[in-house]
């Protein structure tokens, strides 16, 4: 299952026990998965067109009024397209607005690359005050965006477009800046978010082949980062791959980077997008094209691992 679908039946699930959540939509009802949300609370739900800028000023509004407003779009749109709204009229006034920002990522597909987001974590992690979770499975996005509503504050969720394996399950324990370590390893640490976990576990089994242990930590909260256990793994491996569907400038890889380089500086490898746009294609094609695929977390372990001291 997909984690807009995710978002699409939590929403739905939240809004019957809190009467005060409203979506707003940027005509992208279907591919936000909040057709449902629109049928069963009418009244609540506000389709603002082609017109991300505003939908985020009116969100704002919203939530000062005491309202949890959810705004759904393309990663790509909000935030690129309302950057200001959301820093001035959402991050400065603390506005209790949560931004939904799906088909992030190249493995967005078709599209192409004026809608493959790949700096909207660089975009919001240097806004003040943002939380921002990337959710890695269907289970996860639930979770996230009912971590979402309970938050006193604003918060990016950012996943992507297509149907991606099950790596937590329905009861898996999710809160906000602790990571999931979804496999143990001595050799190393891989780090990854999103839809790039489960192709992180399956590099960490091939590896596994040539007797190289690698953790694999899923990062789902990137602000704030879960420091404890990556300062631990930090420690015990003294080896990180960092990986994701994003620039590498500005993202997870960055963030992890700035914290260790002041608090343990260990050996790094980063499978990232490296300064360049996506393009139309096939997912699994793209995801090989750009160098994130497993066989290039493979290479980057590997790499890590052999590096002198």
């Amino acid at each position: 299952m997909s984690c807009r679908q995710g978002y699409g039946d939590e929403i739905v699930a939240l809004a019957k026990k809190n009467k005060k959540i409203v979506v707003l939509d940027a005509d992208l009802m279907g591919s936000l998965r909040v057709e449902e949300f629109s049928k069963k609370f009418p009244n609540r739900f506000f389709e603002m067109g082609v017109s991300e800028a505003n939908m985020i000023s009116v969100a704002a509004g919203l939530a000062l009024e005491g309202f949890v407003p959810f705004t759904s779009s393309f990663a790509v749109f909000t935030p690129n397209q309302a950057v200001s709204q959301i820093r001035v009229s959402v991050a400065y006034n603390k506005a209790n607005v949560k931004i939904i920002g799906s088909h992030a990522g190249v493995a967005t597909g078709a599209d192409g690359a004026t809608h493959q987001a790949l700096e909207d974590i660089a975009i919001m992690r240097a806004i003040p005050g943002i939380t921002i979770f990337a959710p890695a499975d269907y289970w996860q996005t639930r979770r996230a965006v009912r971590a979402a509503a309970k938050l006193n504050g604003p918060v990016y969720i950012r996943f992507g477009r297509d149907e991606v394996p099950f790596v937590t399950a329905e009861k898996t324990s999710f809160k906000i800046g602790e990571a999931q370590v979804l496999r143990k390893g001595k050799s190393g640490a891989i780090l990854a978010h999103g839809e790039s976990v489960h192709r992180c576990l399956l590099a960490a089994k091939e590896l596994a082949k040539e007797k190289i242990d690698f953790a694999v930590i899923n990062i789902s909260t990137i602000k704030p980062l879960d420091e404890k256990t990556i300062l631990d793994f930090a420690r015990k491996t003294k080896r990180f791959v960092v990986v994701e569907d994003h620039q590498l400038a500005g993202g997870l890889g960055s963030a992890i980077a700035e914290f260790l380089a002041e608090n343990y500086p260990v050996s790094m490898e980063f499978v990232a997008i490296r300064d360049k746009f996506g393009e139309s294609g096939d997912p699994d094609k793209l995801l090989k094209k750009y160098h994130i695929d497993i066989e290039d977390i493979v290479e980057a372990a590997k790499k890590v691992v052999g590096r002198k001291k």
